[in-house]
């Protein structure tokens, strides 16, 4: 039985792991992998821990924004969306401290130099 529009939007307004399905930039194949998504003031993102060299699905997105976006646990649903790779240092800093708290995580400056940071937006269906 396919997930109500209620109960999608029910689990967007919370962050929680998700899978995304990304298309390799050389192979052209789907990538899927698991991954933490944010709902900050409405709006939804993906990051992760900082690291300096590029994680292969941001490297994906950047070849190709098109993903899909599993639901996964009590609501699941298979999303079709968009991503914008966030690079600006200014944009950064006003989303990053949002997921460094619910991290926990106190080195902030870092994540902004190295964190991957994406905001997703759904396709109309």
């Amino acid at each position: 039985m396919a997930a109500t529009k209620d109960a999608i939007e029910a689990a967007l307004e919370r962050g929680h792991t998700i899978d995304i399905t990304t298309t390799g930039r050389r192979s052209g194949e789907p990538r899927r992998l698991e991954i933490v998504f944010h709902n900050i003031d409405g709006r939804i993102y993906i990051s992760g821990t900082p690291y300096p060299r590029k994680r292969r699905w941001l490297l994906n997105l950047e070849a190709d924004p098109h993903l899909t976006f599993h639901l996964k646990g009590k609501t699941r649903a298979d999303l079709p969306a968009t991503a914008r790779v966030i690079d600006d240092e200014t944009e950064r800093r006003a989303i990053l401290p949002h997921i460094a708290l619910a991290w926990k995580r106190d080195d902030l400056d870092r994540m902004v130099r190295y964190s991957p940071l994406v905001e997703v937006t759904f396709d109309p269906r």
